[in-house]
């Protein structure tokens, strides 16, 4: 069906992407902002891009707080990050992003104890299937609606503290997203659903950073969406297994590490002088023009007042 051809053109685009770029381009390491005093907040900080994004603005000085789901897996990562960079100001806080009570909770709990917040990075994500305690599919609530709940208990204190950012992981994926607004939070139908699924909540990202945007002008807080780069195979997890030999070694050429797919929400948080380019989009570190449905203000909208009903704004 449809969803296959989607994946197949996934998969040549992947390739050509891989041919015209080389293998693994990396980026030059850029010299490191001072943040110093600056408090971040990083979702799924505990592994992955999460863990090398929260390493890194550690090393730069900033307060980061994981804000992560298992206490186990998240006090190891801040116990790693502040040996690693030598910096006292990290800890862990409990968030369940498939858990609306959990997300209330976290936003109190942060609001009481800590007095400052610059950087929400909403990197946390997943592509599985299943559902939430709150009745919506996992991938739409933990990488949108948990999250988009998140941003506006946490607005305030952002804007109390401007200039300050907020970065929303996106992915290249949301060019095969198609949001049916009545349904929304339900998973899609069809037999490649968890695909499907997944792509649906980045374009919800994408429009979530599109639509905050236009809400924030004159805060100076600012937001962006960011493409990490294919950095595990969460998008070919569900792939059937007559396929995952072609696939593993091609995602095995042009996967990057952790290390190089937090370039972009590590730019898109710290790089002087993008305010200008608020509610826009990012790829290996540079401003790129998303798919048009991404790019549809009358959605972006619809899905924001949508969305505040969802999660009961």
């Amino acid at each position: 069906g449809m969803g296959w051809v989607l994946l197949c053109a996934g998969l040549v685009l992947a390739l050509y992407t891989l041919l015209r770029h080389g293998l693994r381009r990396v980026q030059p390491p850029r010299a490191r902002p001072a943040l110093r005093g600056l408090t971040a907040i990083v979702t799924g900080g505990s592994s992955g891009i999460g863990e090398a994004t929260a390493l890194d603005l550690a090393r730069c000085g900033a307060r980061v707080v994981l804000a992560t789901r298992s206490a186990l897996r998240g006090e190891a990562a801040a116990h790693r990050i502040r040996t690693e960079t030598g910096n006292t100001e990290v800890r862990f806080m409990q968030l369940d992003l498939a858990s609306l009570r959990s997300v209330r909770a976290f936003a109190s709990t942060f609001l009481h104890q800590e007095p400052h917040l610059h950087l929400l990075i909403n990197n946390a994500g997943v592509s599985a299937r299943g559902t939430t305690e709150d009745g919506f599919s996992l991938p739409f609530q933990v990488n949108h609606l948990g999250h988009f709940l998140l941003t506006q208990l946490l607005l305030e204190r952002l804007q109390s503290c401007a200039p300050s950012r907020i970065v929303i992981v996106a992915s290249s994926a949301h060019c095969a997203g198609h949001l049916r607004l009545s349904t929304l939070g339900h998973p899609p139908p069809g037999w490649l659903s968890t695909f499907q699924d997944y792509c649906d909540s980045k374009l919800a990202n994408m429009l979530h950073a599109r639509e905050l945007a236009t809400r924030l002008q004159g805060t100076q807080v600012t937001c962006y969406a960011v493409h990490p780069g294919f950095v595990n195979t969460d998008l070919f997890r569900h792939a059937p297994l007559w396929l995952k030999p072609f696939v593993l070694p091609l995602a095995w050429l042009i996967f990057r590490d952790a290390a190089e797919g937090a370039q972009t929400s590590l730019y898109c948080a710290t790089h002087k002088g993008l305010e200008r380019f608020s509610g826009r989009y990012f790829a290996d570190c540079h401003l790129q023009e998303p798919w048009p449905p991404a790019r549809d203000d009358r959605l972006a909208r619809a899905l924001w007042e949508a969305s505040e009903k969802l999660v009961g704004l």
